[in-house]
């Protein structure tokens, strides 16, 4: 009996010791931010960049009453994004990038909580994010529906229901993604408000929004990387100034 018992305590050893082991081997596996390639991008000198004490990024110009809060796709370093924020912070929006654990935004859905206090002169708030991010920002949004003005989501859709808020959504994706879920994609329009906006960039893809290479299993974008961020910043900017 002790004999089994302890073959049994072995095997348990083993397999934890081993999925532990493959964890971090999946956690350690992520798309990292290609800052050689962000340094060519056409970026303006005008933008403010300061990095919290969490590592959370803001990016600022002065003069601004509109702010959006902006989950990272999942798998995919934080700083990926610098492209897209300062494009939207130089046509005067205040962009607050958050860092997930693990670059999981699952892990801290809740991770908007406090910043808006933070920025008290800020009068309207959006959130948003990419991917998984997008959908993590629309659960955390279908809490807290009355501290934000729209919803912006990137090759993403939300499982949370915001069909009966009168919150402003758009949505924007590449032609040539082949990650989005199409099908789980339409689907869930019907949790959308009537508010909504939907774009289809042509020729753009899921990797495109933020600047880490071709993710796997992506289609092949037939427009450049910085195209495809250049184009998304106009219509964040006009669905974010002009609501």
């Amino acid at each position: 009996m002790k004999k089994r018992m302890k073959r049994i305590s072995i095997f348990f050893v083993i397999l934890i010791t081993l999925f532990f082991c493959l964890f971090l081997c999946y956690i350690n596996d992520y798309y990292h931010a290609d800052m050689e390639l962000i340094a060519t991008f056409n970026t303006s000198n005008i933008v403010n960049k300061n990095i919290l004490d969490d590592n959370t990024i803001v990016y600022s110009v002065d003069n601004v009453n509109k702010g959006l809060i902006f989950y990272p796709g999942g798998k995919v370093e934080y700083t990926a994004y610098e492209p897209l924020m300062r494009k939207l912070a130089s046509k005067g929006i205040l962009c607050i990038l958050v860092k997930m654990p693990l670059n999981l935004a699952i892990f801290d859905i809740n991770a908007a909580d406090g910043i808006q206090t933070k920025f008290s002169y800020i009068e309207n708030w959006y959130i948003g994010g990419h991917s998984l991010g997008g959908a993590m920002a629309a659960s955390y949004l279908s809490n807290n529906s009355l501290n934000f003005d729209g919803l912006i989501l990137l090759g993403s859709y939300t499982t949370s229901d915001l069909s009966q808020t009168n919150i402003n959504i758009i949505s924007i994706y590449g032609s040539e993604d082949k990650i989005l879920n199409r099908k789980k994609y339409n689907e869930s329009k019907s949790n959308l408000s009537t508010n909504f906006f939907e774009y289809v960039i042509d020729g753009g893809c899921h990797s495109y929004f933020g600047v880490y290479g071709m993710q796997d299993g992506d289609g092949t974008p037939t427009i450049s990387n910085e195209q495809q961020i250049m184009l998304s910043s106009d219509l964040i900017s006009d669905f974010i100034l002009n609501n």
